[in-house]
């Protein structure tokens, strides 16, 4: 007997929603890729995400679980259903006594901020943006600027994870600290995270300042004090002017005294570079003029010396503005290294190829600026380390950052080939990239050395999702194996085309298996669950 909509909603906890809708277009906040999951699912609680982990393994279904979609990669790209939290974004619990706060995992980190503020306290560090999810933060080793702190999951300290299976787990350093390593870093496919357990801190103010230096300066500075004399410092690299502006920060107690303005740090600053970066995508030889347009205009700076000051509260302090869409292509190397990396980096942008010792010719492209530079040090933390933590084990780490705008979604023409130049001296240097940004020639062989513990945290996602619900194109083509003879898992999703998308990017397609159940489940069956029966079935709480 074939079984009604009514009939199958009663075998998946009838009373809890399913709060899904159709025909939702999914982009990555830089527009780089669009998708278009089969359903789109925004539950409210525990048990909803549960129901929705139940169905998907009945229905065969991948699971892709969204916030910001801040990585401009394909990471997040599903045919499948899409699964996004921004309405289960609860603060659960603060303990004052030790500043613990557990929160539901959707809450993002402007949310988070804002509320933890209301309570005197703060995130001890913070990357360049707010808009992501906690739990996005965490699964792709979101870092900040600073060699006294690490990684954000290093402020983790448990967490509870809906597994393929259907059931929540708790885990942290003392229970299941095996599943805790991969989820710290899980890139989706570990579970959904429902709930974190995270160590904040008494609220503070940041004093900082940004001066303009030559590069030669910093170099020369690098192995002094550069990185240490205060607890964050980032930097700013212009490589057609050979110079740097350096952004450093300490707490202080002083009344806060807002960043300078002027009339180009607003609409006209912003749009006026915004045309300009167009232009130079069909004339890429005025990128060094635009360089000096944007030294001297937007940060105000002419000569050596010159500095901006102001104390803002923390995260304030911490945030940037991203401007446009783009491509970001960072990398992790061992502090050390970054001379020799910005050396050898500054020689190629300018056609020194003996300096340089990178077998790719310029051949006539120019870079957008600037080059963004961070750092952190995850060696002092006495906690467990994620498998897939990019950072140094034994040392401070450094982060260079090419960045290339695309303005009105205008790909830059330099991609390719600079992509390749900066991606094979990261190699050289002994890099390994950032997980959710635009690396284009890393080879699975080459994850497969970088992370001598990839195998570790293959064990463990095979453990926990033997079926691939949560296993993406992105996952296959990058760090699961492929073994001879081996079909894809039973839910996993691979991608079957690409295409132009109409504005800039590309559209992304992926292969969806039937809605057939297991072979065992032998009285159920959701092949006739189609058009209007389909949107039946999952119509109750949308």
């Amino acid at each position: 007997m074939d079984p009604s909509p009514e009939w199958e909603k009663s075998q998946v906890d009838a009373d809890v929603p399913f709060r899904a809708s159709a025909h939702h277009q999914h982009h990555t906040w830089a527009g780089t890729y669009h998708s278009f999951p089969e359903l789109y699912i925004r539950p409210h609680s525990t048990k909803e995400i549960q129901k929705i982990v139940n169905l998907a393994q009945r229905c065969r279904r991948r699971l892709v679980v969204v916030g910001c979609g801040h990585s401009p990669s394909d990471l997040t790209c599903t045919s499948s259903w899409m699964v996004n939290l921004d309405r289960f974004k609860r603060i659960l619990k603060i303990d004052f006594r030790s500043n613990v706060v557990v929160m539901q995992s959707g809450i993002r980190l402007h949310d988070l901020i804002t509320q933890l503020r209301v309570v005197q306290l703060a995130m001890p560090n913070l990357g360049s943006i707010d808009n992501q999810s906690i739990a996005g933060a965490i699964a792709t080793a979101t870092h900040g600027s600073s060699t006294r702190h690490g990684i954000l999951s290093q402020s983790v300290l448990a967490l509870k994870i809906m597994l393929a299976d259907g059931s929540e787990r708790s885990c942290s350093a003392d229970e299941h600290p095996d599943l805790f390593r991969a989820a710290l870093v899980s890139l989706g496919a570990i579970g959904i995270i429902t709930e974190v357990s995270f160590q904040a801190v008494p609220a503070y103010k940041l004093q900082w300042s940004q001066s303009l230096h030559p590069l030669e300066h910093i170099i020369a500075e690098w192995e002094k004090d550069l990185w240490t004399q205060t607890e964050f410092t980032r930097i700013w690299w212009l490589p057609y002017k050979r110079k740097v502006i350096k952004w450093e920060a300490d707490k202080t107690d002083r009344q806060i005294r807002p960043p300078p303005l002027n009339r180009w740090t607003g609409a006209l600053g912003f749009h006026t570079y915004h045309i300009l970066l167009y232009l130079s995508t069909w004339v890429p030889r005025i990128l060094p003029a635009l360089e000096r347009f944007t030294l001297s205009v937007q940060y105000g700076f002419k000569d050596n010396g010159d500095r901006a000051t102001a104390v803002q509260e923390g995260p304030a302090a911490l945030l940037m503005n991203c401007l446009y869409s783009q491509f970001v292509n960072e990398w992790a190397i061992p502090l050390q290294k970054g001379p020799e990396a910005m050396t050898r980096l500054s020689a190629w942008i300018h056609g020194d190829e003996q300096t340089a010792r990178i077998p790719y010719a310029l051949d006539g492209h120019y870079i957008h600026a600037p080059i963004e530079v961070r750092v952190t040090d995850t060696s002092t933390n006495p906690g467990p380390r994620p498998y897939l933590d990019n950072t140094v084990p034994d040392g401070p780490t450094l982060y260079l950052n090419a960045t290339l705008y695309r303005p009105y979604n205008t790909d830059p023409p330099c991609r390719q080939r600079y992509y390749e130049a900066f991606e094979w001296l990261m190699r050289e240097l002994g890099g390994r990239p950032h997980w959710a940004k635009n690396f284009s020639t890393v080879t699975k062989k080459d994850f497969q050395d970088m992370y001598p513990q990839l195998k570790e945290w293959l064990r463990v996602r095979d453990q926990v999702d033997p079926e691939g619900i949560f296993v993406g194109d992105w996952h296959r083509r990058h760090i699961l194996p492929d073994e001879e003879g081996k079909a894809m898992l039973a839910s996993e999703e691979r991608m079957i085309r690409t295409e132009p998308a109409k504005g800039g990017g590309l559209n992304w397609f992926g292969q969806l298996l039937p809605k057939a159940l297991r072979p065992e489940s032998s009285e159920e069956n959701f092949d006739l669950l189609q058009g209007p029966e389909w949107q039946a079935l999952f119509s109750k709480g949308a």
